[in-house]
């Protein structure tokens, strides 16, 4: 096996973002347009949010593409990236940013639930990512991988188990990629984000208000615009020496385990 060599362009200025209809996934697709990527988009049930996506990305001069990308059948949902990358006639980046949550007690949830969360947020992610890598490897340019995790990637919550275990498993599925695709100039790495005004956390992309999260040290909810900062700096060529990182976009949430858990006052957080 041959070491791609070191490049800070040469892989293909063409990415993949899934769940790109709105939130995160979206300020994605617009930050990699600004970027000078084209951009292929996809979506599970909102294909008007996805258009709009990809209207945006042409209004900074690239090209768009739109496929619908179901993830409760992950092998043919995964299909898509061959059918984008083909599209837009090739791929240099994938964000895996598709996902679905869940809010039941393990011990009141049956195996459907379980799994439907699961094949969404773990499986998926795999099979999308293993198409876009052998692409990457094939054009023998290298590329970027960026898979969007949660702070839950590494701390728990109640009612989220499902959902806790696909993230903390997208993460070290994440870190064994790392070690397997460094050799070809292939980098890795996940965007753990905190609470963010998006329509997943019922808020629809409004604006974060100032001051309405004092339990944060940064106290507001992240704007989708922030992480995708993130995403966009591991996507592009100055990060060509991070790989197999988790990078936390949460404004200090994750520092208050202690604090947080000394301050609160009743048992009701074991309710979810």
């Amino acid at each position: 096996m041959s070491e791609a060599p070191i490049s800070d362009s040469g892989y293909d200025r063409i990415a993949i973002v899934t769940g790109a209809d709105s939130g995160i996934g979206k300020a994605s697709a617009v930050a990699l347009a600004e970027q000078g990527f084209d951009v292929g988009i996809t979506f599970h049930t909102d294909e008007s949010g996805a258009e709009e996506t990809a209207e945006l990305v042409r209004g900074h001069g690239r090209a768009a593409a739109v496929r619908r990308h179901d993830l409760t059948d992950p092998e043919r949902a995964s299909l898509v990236v061959d059918e984008l990358a083909g599209e837009l006639g090739g791929l240099g980046v994938l964000v895996n940013n598709a996902g679905t949550g869940s809010s039941r007690p393990l011990l009141e949830m049956d195996f459907t639930e379980w799994r439907s969360v699961v094949s969404v947020d773990l499986d998926g992610a795999f099979l999308c990512a293993q198409r876009a890598a052998r692409r990457m490897v094939d054009a023998g340019r290298g590329g970027r991988i960026v898979n969007v995790t949660s702070v839950h990637e590494q701390y728990p919550r109640v009612g989220a188990g499902p959902y806790c275990a696909a993230k903390g498993g997208l993460r070290m599925l994440s870190r064994v990629l790392a070690l397997e695709l460094a050799p070809h100039g292939i980098t890795v790495n996940t965007v753990a984000p905190g609470e963010i005004a998006t329509p997943m956390t019922g808020q629809e992309d409004q604006p974060p208000k100032p001051g309405s999260r004092p339990g944060y040290p940064i106290a507001r909810p992240g704007d989708a615009r922030e992480v995708a900062a993130a995403v966009a700096f591991l996507a592009g060529p100055t990060s060509s020496y991070v790989t197999g990182a988790s990078l936390f976009v949460d404004g200090g949430l994750v520092l208050m385990g202690p604090q947080a858990a000394g301050a609160l006052t009743s048992g009701e957080w074991r309710e979810g």
